[in-house]
């Protein structure tokens, strides 16, 4: 007696469209294998000789070391960075074309201006983190405090009476002090300064007592003694300032440092973004450039592309609450 074996049309087609799925996916595995065929530019949105560009030529090195092509580093400043990161949202999104971000370009600009050249989810596939930078709120040896919590007490005892620097609305600076306001509930008065070192100079001079500024700058002056730290804005102490607290130990969860990464065109094939990826970090892993970010007071920041997506994400919504707050304008 024959058994009949009924087949229906969905396990028939099975075969055919795992075949057609399986050959779909081929266009894009072929492009990721004979990428690179010719040289990389990376766009730096800011000048030479700038912090986006001294990290941004360090990745330059190490990709064209990994991959056997040039990467060319593009300094395309201006327009608060948003000149260069244009160019990147309107390139082919082929891998060819990429941009070594900072965080203001997609987390700060879109809640500073009414109207950019990009969207800064739609238009880019994050790539990798490369490092993120501290900054610290330091005050002048004047001012009778030592701690963040020294700090807010004095505040809050003199609403208004504080001012502090910064170089300029919408800077790293401005928004780490505007973010203590918010969570500390205090009164202290913003001092915008055309730059960093103007900024730098009156606190030093005591005639503006307390800064937030990055790592780098700011620890000359501390080891001298000429500006006391009360905390660091990252999420961790610093290996370069261990005794100086992390600003999240007294409100738990305040960040405020500054990131650098690598962003591609949105659509740009996953593959290519992935060994992008990969690349950056054993870029990082290097003894040399573990020594460089140092030296730099960077900590080097390992991500996957869809954890970084998430990052700047979550940025863009808390600096949008902050910036709102604060009623903070472009200058």
């Amino acid at each position: 007696m024959q058994r009949r074996i009924r087949i229906t049309a969905a396990a028939a087609l099975a075969p055919v469209v795992a075949l057609a799925m399986a050959v779909a996916g081929l266009p894009a595995v072929a492009v990721a294998q004979a990428w690179p065929a010719k040289p990389i530019r990376l766009i730096v949105p800011g000048p030479a000789g700038g912090g986006t560009d001294i990290l941004g030529r360090m990745v330059a090195e190490g990709l064209t070391r990994h991959f056997g092509q040039t990467v060319i580093v593009d300094n395309r400043g201006g327009g608060a960075g948003m000149i260069g990161t244009e160019v990147v949202a309107k390139a082919p999104a082929d891998g060819y074309t990429l941009l070594m971000a900072y965080a203001g370009v997609l987390t700060v600009n879109p809640a500073l201006f009414k109207v950019m050249p990009y969207d800064p989810i739609r238009d880019f596939a994050p790539v990798a983190m490369f490092a993120r930078v501290p900054a610290v709120l330091v005050v002048h040896p004047s001012l009778p405090v030592k701690s963040i919590a020294d700090l807010v007490r004095l505040a809050r005892a003199k609403p208004g009476a504080l001012d502090y620097a910064s170089s300029g609305n919408g800077t790293s600076g401005h928004l780490c002090l505007e973010l203590l306001k918010q969570v500390a509930k205090i009164d202290i008065v913003h001092i915008p300064y055309k730059g960093g070192a103007p900024a730098m100079a009156d606190v030093l001079g005591g005639q503006v007592p307390i800064i937030c500024n990055n790592l780098v700058e700011i620890l000359p002056q501390v080891k001298a003694g000429r500006m006391r730290a009360l905390g660091i804005s990252a999420l961790a102490r610093s290996s370069l300032l261990p005794d100086v607290p992390a600003i999240a130990e007294t409100y738990p969860g305040f960040e405020a440092d500054t990131w650098f990464g690598v962003i591609a065109p949105a659509g740009t094939p996953a593959p290519i973004v992935d060994r992008l990826n990969e690349a950056v970090r054993q870029l990082k892993e290097t003894p040399a450039v573990r020594s460089r970010l140092s030296q730099m007071g960077a900590d080097a920041i390992e991500l996957s592309p869809s954890e970084f997506s998430a990052l700047i994400r979550r940025e863009m919504e808390k600096w949008a609450k902050v910036v709102a707050g604060a009623g903070i304008r472009p200058e």
